[in-house]
């Protein structure tokens, strides 16, 4: 039998939804304040996943302005009946929660249908046998919440004609542990008789966990597993390669197998700058109760996979003038700020005054962090007048950051390595430069950075060793992994610079 390596979805790939049309499986993971918003999936395998798209990819579905980077879009869950797609969501702090739908899962979405009345986050939906359809989400304890993080899990049917709730709202559960805090993520499925309600509690870092519960009845009484949770990672301590496991999603195979999707961490010297990842996991069942790699009980980094394999080929070169679902812009871009047409093979950028720091969008063009170790490059022509920067990023987020630019200023240039941390800047090092022409490049193993860059022939070295562990959620806070790719940005508001590739090698 063919073995399978975790994570499937390796760098900033949190809270994944998956579900299955017949032998085909698609997968949706959270964006917060990245545009375009909830990249979507397609594999055969469970596996091996291929970008077909962004759910969310005009600005009319997604409003980003002036957020933090662990705002925007929440756990989005991802459902398939009667031959429409449906992902619901929450864009905090903007209009809350949303359903968009589609015939085709690689597009076009509907414009969002926000949800009143619908009080929390991380909503899911459910199609019962009956036809009806049912919204299940999180909310703070109706009853007063007693301590922070005592919320609960809620019920309501769904109207699809109206694309709102009807009904009465029903609490169902608070979760496996007495006072357990941030019950979240929940997703409904039926087994046998039994409905099933499970979420993940103990918040979404180390006490991270997935547990489950159970009624005869869609509203309940749920009575919890007394294996609970089924899933966490909290009791093997603080040494072990993957924490803060939970968020779970389940799907069947049309041969009747079972695996769980969820997030997790991979940690380095206790430090997760690629942040919350895609996981697989096996599941059978017991007594009517799901169980998790049995015999384990945890995340496996290799095992076993009864579905025929089938790889997806991994680009290392990047076209910047192509429309690649994988590329990240901060909040809302002004897209004629990117021009893709002015010279064959190069992407034209116009930068505006908004830095990496501004919560704006200044010009970025960039990629998921997928691996500790690995060298990011890009060839620039610089022709930026007075007070600019071009060149690269690595962003965790508007306060922690780094960046290897050309800078002009007064008549000079220099290349210089600048280091973000709690919004104050720190250029570690520079060197003057005549040259407006040349490959930058960025070489990242584990918390360690080399910067250095080429012109007329010769490679020159800016900065090694640069400690970049405060670009991760450990130092900085919120939810997301580092991204990295092009920026540039001018306070004359004029000039451009031109990029010719983003060339992505990852080593592990």
């Amino acid at each position: 039998m063919q073995t399978f390596k975790n994570p499937v979805l390796a760098g900033f790939s949190p809270d994944p939804s998956v579900c299955a049309v017949g032998d085909d499986y698609y997968l949706v993971t959270s964006t917060f304040s990245y545009f375009p918003g909830v990249p979507i999936y397609h594999s055969k395998d469970l596996v091996n996943w291929t970008q077909i798209g962004n759910v969310l990819d005009r600005e009319e579905q997604l409003n980003l302005t002036g957020l933090n980077h662990s705002e925007g879009i929440f756990a989005p869950t991802l459902r398939y009946h009667d031959g429409t797609f449906y992902m619901i969501t929450t864009n905090v702090p903007h209009g809350g929660n949303f359903v968009v739908t589609a015939t085709d899962p690689a597009g076009p979405w509907s414009n969002p249908y926000f949800i009143d009345n619908a009080p929390g986050i991380d909503p899911s939906l459910y199609f019962d046998d009956d036809g009806k359809c049912y919204y299940v989400g999180t909310r703070e304890d109706r009853l007063g919440a007693k301590y922070n993080g005592d919320w609960e899990v809620w019920l309501q049917e769904f109207d699809l004609e109206t694309m709102q709730l009807t009904g009465v709202s029903t609490a169902i559960w608070k979760g496996a542990l007495k006072d357990a805090i941030w019950p979240e993520g929940p997703h409904i499925y039926k087994k046998d008789g039994y409905y099933y309600v499970m979420i993940a509690e103990g918040g979404t870092s180390f006490n991270h966990a997935v547990t489950i519960a159970r009624s005869k009845s869609i509203d309940g009484p749920y009575v919890g597993n007394k294996n609970n949770p089924i899933l966490t990672h909290r009791h093997l301590g603080s040494q072990f390669p993957v924490h803060n496991v939970g968020h779970a999603d389940l799907v069947e195979t049309p041969d009747g197998k079972w695996y769980m999707t969820c997030l997790a961490v991979r940690p380095i010297d206790g430090y997760s700058n690629m942040g919350r990842e895609t996981f697989l996991a096996e599941v059978i069942w017991e007594d009517d109760w799901p169980v998790v790699n049995p015999g384990a009980g945890r995340l496996l980094e290799e095992q076993e996979h009864a579905l025929p394999l089938q790889p997806v080929k991994e680009r290392e070169t990047f076209d910047l003038t192509e429309d690649n679902p994988s590329f990240l812009h901060l909040r809302n871009p002004d897209v004629n700020r990117y021009d893709s047409e002015s010279r064959e093979g190069w992407l034209r950028v116009f930068p505006n005054e908004y830095t990496l720091k501004d919560k704006a969008s200044p010009i970025y063009r960039g990629l998921r962090q997928s691996a500790a170790s690995f060298t990011l490059s890009t060839r620039l022509e610089e022709h930026l007048t007075d007070k600019s920067e071009a060149g690269l990023a690595l962003i965790q987020s508007n306060e922690y950051a780094v960046r290897l630019v050309l800078v002009t200023s007064g008549g000079d240039k220099q290349v210089q390595f600048i280091s973000t941390s709690n919004g104050e800047d720190r250029v570690i090092g520079l060197k003057s430069v005549d040259s407006s022409e040349m490959e930058l490049t960025i070489e990242v193993t584990g918390l360690n950075l080399k910067a250095s860059f080429k012109a007329d022939n010769e490679e020159v070295v800016v900065v090694e060793d640069a400690d970049i562990h405060h670009l991760s959620p450990e130092v900085a806070g919120g939810f997301v992994g580092c991204t990295m790719g092009i920026y540039a940005t001018s306070l004359k508001d004029d000039g451009h610079a031109d990029f010719n590739y983003l060339k992505l090698i990852n080593h592990s």
